[in-house]
């Protein structure tokens, strides 16, 4: 098991030194992007269920149901409930759209990287050309496959949550 570990440190080392420094900014912007996405499923398998079943509780136990301060309080029931559904999903889809800029940056940098080497050795040495080259490649994928990861489960995400609110709505009716 140790040796498999090492191994693929290696392997993940091996890769950020093809790849460049920006990687390691790729590599925060995922992690930001999955911690608040796990927190966002905790939040809407965990802890909704019971905010939502006090809610259609305290709704089912008022006697006025009809009048306007009734429809203001479900209103802010469920404008509260809404708050917290949809609370960190900005920053959830900025850290999304952020992950290819942060990937064109390693472009940008790695085709300086590639410049540079032309001042200096000129273009004979095609191995030289080769690692700019690949700083200049990798960060690029690296940030496409960070949104792309993240975008799957934010969509997902997005329509659970209208969803909920639906079903809440549905749940306390206004006679």
């Amino acid at each position: 098991m140790q040796l498999y570990l090492m191994g693929l440190w290696e392997t993940v080392r091996d890769f950020i030194a093809t790849g460049g420094d920006v990687l390691y900014l790729v590599f925060a912007a995922l992690l930001l992007m999955w911690i608040v996405m796990i927190e966002r499923y905790w939040y809407l398998f965990g802890v909704f269920p019971k905010e939502r079943d006090r809610i259609i509780k305290a709704w089912d136990e008022r006697k006025d149901t009809t009048s306007w301060y009734a429809h203001k309080i479900r209103e802010a029931w469920v404008s509260e409930v809404s708050t917290n559904l949809n609370a960190r999903m900005l920053l959830l889809k900025t850290t999304i759209v952020i992950c290819p800029m942060i990937g064109l940056l390693g472009t940008v940098t790695g085709m300086i990287s590639v410049f540079e080497i032309m001042s200096v050795q000129g273009t004979g040495n095609p191995r030289l050309m080769a690692s700019g080259i690949s700083m200049a490649t990798i960060p690029t994928m690296a940030g496409m496959v960070a949104a792309l990861s993240g975008m799957f489960f934010v969509t997902r995400l997005d329509a659970r949550i209208r969803r909920e609110q639906d079903r809440l709505l549905d749940s306390l009716p206004h006679h």
